[in-house]
């Protein structure tokens, strides 16, 4: 994935600060990584993120312990923020806490090439019931270091428009299958209420918060965070157009709070009938369209609205890696590949619904009948999507790195996370754009300094 490995060093100060994060919230897992204790039971200790699919994962975790006596699975499900912070400073510093980690498509490959994770390809390879030849291209490829695939994906993602049809039905309103930015935002105008917001945005500061969704909206402005050469383009006119953009369509139509949400509350908010469109990932269609939904078949879904691009859909994919350090390699890998295996694809259908199905990561999901019929409203949508953005160069502008909603050098979280914050604070109407763009400049400078040539 990336040309230059100097790029993959992870720099000793975001070591530090998400050690100190992760003392913080290290919960009741064990230190130590897993163990084996009395009668030769095996501990494996994992940690994820807290979306519903798993969640899921830790509902059927009996399953597997059923199926392997003698094998116990701990789960540590956290913030998408304390979880990065966590599992960085675990990896990088060899602590071996946990057993097995939820990484994301940004870390993959810099952590496979930094020697921090294990390299799943023999195990996978040689097991010919896993079939990883099966895993979808796109989620595979940035998984993969050096031809070694050293995550698998447990979900894949890109990012869709997702509206109630019913209201916007009842408001007159029509939007295309590949709308722009300014049809959405009227849209947003149209159906917004004093109890219920016309679109719910994320707002809430991080990288992987308020930027997932606002990076995209820079890339078809014709903005981008670096030239061909390194040098930061943050305090630009597109990026101000952009960012402006997405604050006036707040205020106009989006939730009252919007540095208070992130996936989660808007998901939320779309359920309850408090907004009545959200652009995000498209996994939460499959939630959206769950059985216990209120929303359920209620919903339409079209492309990420654009504005100079043909698409502004991201790539992204929650996957499963095991840390170098761990003690316990094989029982990690075989839960590793029960999780992400046929198999537990159609455990999740038949036990808690195929809507549930995580999605965006094996074809053979897609061929399932029972999948079929229940996702057909978001399926076909999405890997449409997934197949027609380009993150090699996902805005106007070519770029010298892959990737659509991040920058694929190991100082993008903290630029990330501290832009976001300052943008965070021009939406919360406690600074001005201008001077958070400014800042922002500096801060993506420096770390774009590291990697001129």
């Amino acid at each position: 994935m990336l040309a230059n490995k100097r790029m993959l060093a992870l720099g000793t100060g975001a070591v530090a600060i998400a050690m100190t994060v992760a003392a913080c919230s290290s919960g009741a897992v064990q230190s130590g990584g897993g163990s084996t204790g009395a009668g030769g039971t095996v501990t494996l200790n994992v940690a994820t993120v807290n979306n519903a699919q798993m969640k899921d994962m830790e509902k059927l975790k009996t399953e597997y312990e059923t199926a392997n006596p003698g094998t116990k699975v701990n789960f540590q499900v956290m913030e998408e923020g304390d979880l990065r912070a966590a599992v960085t400073a675990d990896v990088a510093s060899g602590a071996g806490q946990y057993d097995i980690v939820t990484i994301g498509a940004y870390e993959t490959p810099q952590w496979g090439a930094n020697g921090w994770l294990v390299d799943l390809t023999p195990s996978l390879q040689s097991d010919a019931s896993y079939d990883v030849n099966d895993l979808l291209p796109p989620v595979r490829a940035v998984n993969t270091f050096d031809n070694k695939l050293f995550a698998v994906p447990f979900y894949g993602e890109s990012s869709i428009l997702m509206y109630n049809k019913e209201i916007l039905d009842k408001a007159g309103v029509k939007l295309s299958q590949n709308p722009t930015w300014q049809e959405v935002a009227d849209a947003a105008k149209k159906v917004n209420t004093a109890d219920m917001a016309g679109i719910c945005m994320r707002g809430k500061p991080g990288w992987g918060d308020l930027f997932a969704p606002l990076t995209t909206v820079v890339q078809t402005f014709g903005g981008s965070w670096y030239d061909g050469s390194w040098k930061a383009t943050v305090n630009t006119p597109e990026w101000k157009e952009a960012v402006s953009f997405y604050k006036k369509m707040l205020d106009d139509s989006g939730e009252k709070d919007p540095v208070s949400y992130s996936f989660n509350e808007c998901l939320t908010a779309l359920k309850e009938g408090k907004a009545a469109m959200w652009a995000d990932a498209s996994v939460a269609a499959s939630m959206l369209e769950a059985a216990d939904s209120p929303v359920k078949g209620k919903m339409g879904y079209a492309h990420m609205p654009v504005s100079k691009t043909k698409e502004s859909g991201w790539l992204w994919s929650w996957n499963l890696a095991i840390p170098a350090s761990t003690k316990q390699k094989d029982a990690a890998i075989k839960f590793v590949k029960w999780a992400t295996s046929k198999d537990y694809i159609k455990l999740v259908g038949t036990k808690i619904g195929w809507s549930n199905v995580p999605p965006g990561s094996r074809t053979s999901t897609y061929q399932l009948p029972e999948y079929k019929d229940a996702a057909k409203a978001y399926a076909p949508i999405t890997l449409d999507v997934m197949s027609s953005v380009n993150p090699k160069q996902p805005g106007v502008n070519p770029q010298p790195w892959v990737g659509i909603q991040y920058v694929s050098i190991p100082e993008f979280q903290d630029v990330g996370n501290q832009c976001a914050q300052l943008v965070a604070d021009y939406l919360a109407n406690r600074g001005t754009v201008d001077d958070a763009l400014g800042k922002c400049q500096s801060i993506a400078q420096q770390a774009g300094d590291k990697h001129k040539k």
